[in-house]
């Protein structure tokens, strides 16, 4: 998608959930890493790529709701598969965002062939949202995810205030949700091992010619 029209829907979902209620208030998006910055460094180790989009069916989402009383919708999945010279899933990307009432949240997941979080980036909230995330960045929460189990949700570190706290379980979700969604529309379904698909380069992140490779 293009940038332009991706903040300018990010900055209308914030319109958007600042006007459900009166305490919310109505800041820019504020874009910290380029969905292209967070692709190469969070395949990185692989050579060639492809995408994957998938939806889930009432079952996938009704075991994830089992299993967290989190409910998928029923909206397309993109998984960024990187493999190795021979095919071999060396990691997948996926981006997943939460509507809080201050504004959104973006965090961009990579999980391994093994349903292993592999690393996660906070990648775009908005100007308010900033100021509690802050102390979760300079902190390295995020890099604290690296190797949990699917299913798994980190606890928030000791120390931070209130909002601070709100915003870290936040991003605790939006991880343990990618690592969920990984496992339901892609391990589960043999899409790890299965080569082939739309190509597509990290650092352009766009597709290439959407043929099957050979």
């Amino acid at each position: 998608m293009n940038d332009w029209i991706r903040r300018s829907l990010f900055a209308a979902a914030a319109v958007v959930v600042g006007a459900a209620t009166a305490s919310a208030h109505i800041t820019p998006p504020v874009v910290l890493v380029s969905d292209r910055d967070a692709l190469v460094e969070l395949l990185a180790g692989a050579r060639r790529f492809f995408v994957r989009e998938v939806r889930l069916s009432s079952r996938e989402r009704a075991a994830i709701k089992t299993r967290t009383s989190w409910a998928p919708d029923e909206e397309l999945l993109r998984f960024y598969l990187g493999r190795d010279g021979e095919g071999r899933l060396v990691s997948a990307a996926t981006f997943v965002t939460e509507y809080t009432v201050h504004g959104p949240v973006r965090v961009a997941v990579a999980l391994g062939a093994d349903g292993r979080v592999r690393g996660a980036t906070v990648v775009e909230l908005t100007e308010e949202t900033y100021g509690w995330v802050k102390p979760l960045l300079d902190r390295d929460f995020t890099r604290r995810f690296a190797g949990q189990p699917a299913g798994a949700r980190l606890a928030p570190p000791a120390g931070l205030n209130e909002m601070s706290h709100f915003y870290a379980e936040v991003i605790a979700s939006l991880v343990q949700r990618a690592a969920l969604l990984f496992d339901a529309a892609v391990l589960q379904r043999g899409e790890a091992a299965r080569g082939g698909g739309p190509r597509f380069r990290p650092e352009a992140v766009w597709y290439t010619e959407a043929t099957e490779d050979q």
